[in-house]
Order: structure tokens, then C-alpha cells, then sequence
């Protein structure tokens, strides 16, 4: 099974709640309204789940894992509003159709393992995280509730990047936040994983997007900096969203092939399959992402 574990449709419950919303983050009409003045246009086609379907079926995809996108910051609103939001995104993201599958929402403030196990029994696949969350100081003692209950169900974490925050000015051109804050959240959070995350979720996969910030090529600086290197960690992944054959190449060769998945982050944007060879692309694509999401695929509702 071809999988894209990254992409983005907002299905129609979770944009009327968002709509219903005074306060940003929220949209009006089809304009994504941000905090710090930032306004985004949304093309609806892009989040009709038939065209996407489509767009899908010509990728070759038969599996497309969606979220919500952490970097709207709904994670980190106050818990009834955090709720709400996840429950509309689980209502709308959860019956849509193949072949779209969805990571769950979650509030950090007040964590709710009960109501991630619900979106988990629904089929969820795993949970979307804010990488500036997993990285921040105490980050990880804050999401352990979320994190246990995912190990328990053999369900995937993906890392994704939080809110631009004070590094994403309005004069910054559009690639501004996703060269810059994102890829230094991705590779913070790496780095954070590494530093506790592991040994403390033994038996939990986790998969960081757009192959985690480049951190694993800093893993020379690391040693010589006083860390210790290990073998490689069959349950930490990345994915390739963003990235091409030179990254992906380099990635490769630190971590070897067998935890690079692919991922396109659309509608953002395009897929970009790396001239790695048929083999690489069939771990990339199918094998790979099918051993992330083993026990998952096994358990869809009825």
C-alpha cells in the first residue's frame, strides 16, 4: 500500500467550527485569520475531500494520513475551546472517505487521555504534536498522559511544527516560516526526543515531518560536543515533506533507509519523490510507512 503520511483537508465540521469562532486563530469566509495580524486565503478546493481523492488516486496514494496542522496553535488554547475544536475536527476528519485517514487533535493545557483513546477507538491513526511543545523545557513531562495512552494502543506520534510565534514577522516573504521557525522546531524537537523522549516511551513510534529539521545530520556535532551516539532507533521515523533527493539522500545515510517515509504536506505542497532508485521508493512509500502504521491499519472500524 502506497501511503503519504502528511497532508491537510479541513473537512466541513471542523471549518464551521473555526468560522464560529471571535477570537484567532479563526477564519472568516475563506480567509485563515492568525494571531499577530497574519491572514492566509484558503482555496476551498483544496479542502474538498472528492478533488483531493482524485488527486490522490493520481499520485498513486491509496493511504493519506490527514491532521488538522499544529501549527495553528488550537492545541494551546484553553482546554473547553481545545476540546471543542478536536471534537469537530475528529467528527469531520474521522467519516471522511477513502482514502483519507486522520492523526487526532489534542489540548496540551489540560491533556485528555480519555478523549484521545475515543478518537483512537473511532480511527485515528496516531496523534498530531506541536514540535515546539515536545521541545520545550518540561515539554515532554507536560504530553506524557497523550504519549502513554498512544504506547498503550500501539498508535504513532506525529511531530509536526507549532505556530511560527515572535520568528515569523509580516515583512518575512511566504517560505519565511517554513525554512525558518519550522525547521529549527523540527530539529529542537529531535533533539528533545532524543534527550529523555526514548527511554522513557520504549515501545512508542514516532515520526518527526519534513525529516525532522535536518537534526540528524548534527549527530557528529553531538558526539563531539560530549553526547553519546546509539545504534539507530527502529521506532523514530521522519518523513520527507518538503524535502528532495539531496536531503533525503543525507538523511538516508545517517539513519539508513528503513525509517524514512514519505510524506508531501499538501496542500502546501507538492510531492517530491527522491531519485533514490525503485527500491528506496518502495520503502519509502509502502514499506516504511506500513511498519509506522502496523497495528492502526490492522484495527479499522467497522
Amino acid at each position: 500500500m502506497t501511503v503519504d503520511l502528511h497532508q491537510h483537508l479541513w473537512p466541513e465540521p471542523f471549518l464551521d467550527a473555526l468560522r464560529a469562532r471571535r477570537n484567532r486563530p479563526r477564519i472568516d469566509g475563506w480567509e485563515l485569520l492568525l494571531p499577530g495580524e497574519r491572514r492566509y486565503a484558503i482555496d476551498p478546493a483544496k479542502h474538498d475531500p472528492e478533488a483531493r481523492a482524485a488527486i490522490a488516486e493520481a499520485d498513486g496514494d491509496e493511504l493519506v494520513c490527514v491532521a488538522p496542522s499544529a501549527a495553528l496553535g488550537l492545541d494551546r488554547l484553553p482546554p473547553a475551546a481545545a476540546a471543542e475544536l478536536a471534537a469537530a475536527w475528529h467528527d469531520g476528519a474521522l467519516a471522511l472517505p477513502q482514502p483519507f485517514r486522520a492523526w487526532a487533535l489534542a489540548g496540551i493545557q489540560e491533556p485528555d487521555p480519555q478523549a484521545l483513546r475515543d478518537a483512537l477507538d473511532r480511527g485515528a491513526v496516531g496523534l498530531e504534536l506541536a514540535a515546539d511543545v515536545l521541545a520545550a523545557a518540561g515539554g515532554l513531562e507536560r504530553v506524557a498522559p497523550l504519549l502513554e495512552v498512544l504506547e498503550v494502543a500501539r498508535a504513532p506520534l506525529l511531530v509536526h511544527p507549532g505556530p511560527g510565534g515572535p520568528h515569523d514577522p509580516l515583512n518575512r516573504p511566504a517560505w519565511w516560516t517554513p525554512v525558518v521557525p519550522y525547521v529549527a522546531q523540527l530539529h529542537a524537537a529531535w533533539w528533545a526526543w532524543v534527550d529523555g523522549g526514548r527511554e522513557r516511551f520504549p515501545h512508542l513510534s514516532v515520526c518527526f515531518a519534513a525529516l525532522a529539521g535536518l537534526g540528524p545530520l548534527h549527530g557528529e556535532r553531538h558526539r563531539a560536543r560530549g553526547g553519546v551516539g546509539g545504534t539507530i532507533d527502529p521506532l523514530t521515523f521522519v518523513e520527507t515533506s518538503s524535502y528532495g533527493t539531496q536531503a533525503v539522500d543525507a538523511v538516508v545515510r545517517v539513519l539508513g533507509i528503513d525509517v524514512v517515509c514519505h510524506g508531501s504536506d499538501r496542500p502546501y505542497a507538492q510531492p517530491a519523490l527522491p531519485a533514490l532508485g525503485d527500491a528506496a521508493q518502495h520503502a519509502i512509500r509502502t514499506r516504511n510507512p506500513e511498519r509506522l502504521l502496523a497495528h492502526r491499519l490492522e484495527e479499522v472500524p467497522a
